[in-house]
Parts: C-alpha cells; structure tokens; sequence
C-alpha cells in the first residue's frame, strides 16, 4: 500500500449518466421509492482537483451558484471520507462544472463518488471497495452507481448496483443530450407521482426484460422499452419536453427520452454523425439556446 500523502496532487474526470430506464414501482415505509433503473454512464465530464493540505476541506468551484459547504455533495463525500479513514490532514478541492445542474445526468453524484476515489488515492488507499460502497450509500442514491465504470441496473432505492457487461448491440450508439435551461427537482418529481397512479406502481422486471431484449442483440426491441415513470408529471409541466422527444423521433432517432428527473432528453443514434444530424435538426426547429452535447456510449469514462 503506498504510504500516505505519497501523491499530492491528482485530478479526475468525473462522468454523467442516463437512465434507459427508470420504472418506480411503489412508495416505500421509509419515504423513499422503490424501483429500477439501467443506468449508462457518459464520458461527459466534470472535472475535480485534489490536494493535500495541512487541515480542514477548502473547496472552490467555477459555478458560482454552487455551493462551497457542506450543502455540495463534494464537501459531504470529502467530509465523510476523512471520518471513515481517520484522516487528520486536510484537503483542497477544485470542482470545475461542465454537467447541467438539475438535469437528471447525476452529476452531483458523480462528483461526490470520485472525490471518494480521488481522496483515497490521495491518501493511499485506506479504505476497501466494500467501505467506500457503504460511504456511498449515506450520500445519495446514485452515488454508489459512479464508483464503478460500467453500466448497472439499480434497485431499492437505487442503492444496490449490478454492473453489467457493456451491450454489444449499443457498440456504435451515441447520444444527443439536450438540456433546456431549466432543471426539474427530484423532490418535485417524485411528490408529483402521486397524481399519476399507473406511473407510481409500475410492473416488476422491466429491467431485466430490457437487458435480456439487448443481450438478444434486437436493438429496435430494446429501443421500444425506454421508460422513465418520472415523465409522467414533467412532461405535463413541461410540454415542450415532449416536443423534443416528438421531433427528435421524427429526425431519425433509435430511441428518446428523459434522463433521471430531468430536465435533460437524450437521443439515441448509430454513430456520430447520425447524431451530429439529430442536433443539427434540433437546432434548425428549436434554435441553439439548450445545452447539448454528444458521447458515445462505449467508450473511457474517467
């Protein structure tokens, strides 16, 4: 095991995700929601400095909406980290945002799982994977999801991940993701579904249906199944949403939908420059003022 503060500095890139399904499948005693979700994580990046330093958690961001306390997730993961692996030094900490913020990429989460593998390899590992896991947990419920690399699918609460082998079916797909300008609330989302029954009490196994119909290699089968319960209450506050969705199909795309809570929607296409076409008539109909950003779904994250 390398010796403490043997590295001084490092930097990571930490990813996004979208969900390819999300079906909630009831409220829970404890106020959170069960469900499932296959999640595929995106080498769209935020990026994170880390520094040893004599005490305390110094973190500084290029978002100034962002908080720098204990209110961001990096500042709880580095906090909960230096608990956990009885570190007495401090740490600096630069996060540098490219991720929308309340877009459904789980951004915040990424950045919180690689502060935890960026700090313990600062710090010369003291920590297992199985310990760095049960960190996670306490943070957020897609946290756990960016300690590893590959795509998942995610039940509970979201909390307990199955990494799965990538799909050879989805080798060559790209993704358009269109943010637009405004985020959507998780809390918001998950209240809402209350008002939409058949979306709060989804069927069981659509997870693993989708992954059986991708590992038959039927790509339009799998396209079909795309789900997100949690379109059911944004896409009626937000219609135009749905007008994305609508057009994007229109202009040649495999399979769309919303990410997480939103407010971001993906396209899924057969290569770049398919996708570079998508964004192409996206702009000419919705003009160039969303967010977007192309990735290919296989491809290294970090």
């Amino acid at each position: 095991m390398p010796a403490p503060f043997a590295l001084m500095r490092l930097e990571y890139s930490s990813p996004c995700k979208i969900n390819l399904l999300l079906n909630i499948l009831g409220r829970r005693p404890d106020g959170f929601h069960e469900l499932e979700t296959l999640m595929h994580p995106l080498p769209v990046h935020d990026r994170l400095a880390f520094e040893t330093a004599a005490h305390g958690i110094t973190l500084t961001c290029s978002d100034p909406c962002l908080p720098v306390d204990g209110a961001n997730l990096v500042h709880r993961a580095a906090s909960a980290f230096r608990l956990a692996a009885k570190i007495t030094a401090g740490v600096r900490i630069h996060l540098e945002k490219h991720i929308p913020l309340a877009a459904g990429l789980g951004g915040g989460s990424g950045d919180a799982a690689t502060t935890l593998l960026g700090l313990n390899e600062l710090f010369g590992r003291p920590l297992t994977a199985s310990q760095l896991e049960a960190l996670a947990t306490t943070l957020g419920s897609d946290v756990p999801f960016f300690l590893q690399s590959n795509p998942a699918l995610a039940t509970g609460r979201g909390e307990k991940v199955q990494a799965l082998e990538p799909f050879d079916v989805l080798r060559d797909a790209w993704v358009l993701l269109i943010h637009p300008g405004f985020g959507i609330a998780t809390a918001w989302a998950y209240q809402s579904l209350a008002r939409f029954p058949r979306a709060l009490r989804g069927e069981p196994g659509r997870g693993e249906r989708l992954i059986a119909t991708w590992r038959a290699g039927d790509l339009p089968g799998g396209m079909a199944q795309l789900c997100n319960s949690l379109e059911a209450p944004a896409l009626e506050k937000y219609p135009i949403l749905a007008l994305y969705q609508e057009h994007l199909r229109e202009a040649g795309a495999l399979g769309t939908l919303m990410s997480g809570s939103g407010s971001t929607t993906f396209a899924l296409a057969a290569g770049r420059a398919a996708t570079e076409q998508l964004r192409e008539a996206f702009f000419s109909k919705f003009g160039s003022n969303a967010w977007t950003a192309l990735a290919p779904l296989s491809t290294s994250l970090r």
